[in-house]
C-alpha cells in the first residue's frame, strides 16, 4: 500500500522513525529534510529543514525522547561539493518539535 508520495523536492526516502503519536518521520536524502507523515491519511504535517541535502536517518532520543538525532552524509562527495555543503556528514540535534518519541524495542538474542 502506497502512504505517501514524496515531492520532487524531499528527493528520496533514507531513514525512518516513528513517534509516540504514531507518526512517521522520514529522512529525506538530497532534500536536506525530515518529514512528518501521518499514516492515517498519508499527508505531509511537518518539515524539518536542515543545512545540507544528504540526511541520511532519524531517531528520538534524550532523556525523555523529545529530542530527534539526524545524521548526514558526506561519502561519495567531492572537493568542491564539500566546500559548499560544510555541514555534510555532521549529526543534528532537533528539539522544540512538539512531539516526542517511543522507547526502543530490546529483544534477546
Amino acid at each position: 500500500k502506497l502512504l505517501y508520495h514524496l515531492e520532487k523536492e524531499e528527493q528520496m526516502p533514507d531513514g525512518m522513525c516513528i513517534d509516540a503519536e504514531g507518526k512517521l518521520w522520514v529522512a529525506c536524502i538530497d532534500g536536506g529534510r525530515v518529514i512528518r507523515i501521518d499514516p492515517e491519511t498519508g499527508k505531509r504535517i511537518q518539515t524539518v529543514r536542515l543545512p545540507t541535502p544528504r540526511i541520511t536517518s532519524c531517531c528520538f532520543g534524550g532523556k525523555d525522547y523529545s529530542e530527534m538525532y539526524v545524521t548526514s552524509a558526506y561519502d561519495g562527495l567531492d572537493e568542491s561539493t564539500l566546500a559548499k555543503e560544510p555541514h555534510a556528514g555532521e549529526i543534528f540535534k532537533i528539539t522544540g518539535l512538539g512531539v516526542k518519541g517511543i522507547p526502543q524495542n530490546f529483544y534477546a538474542a
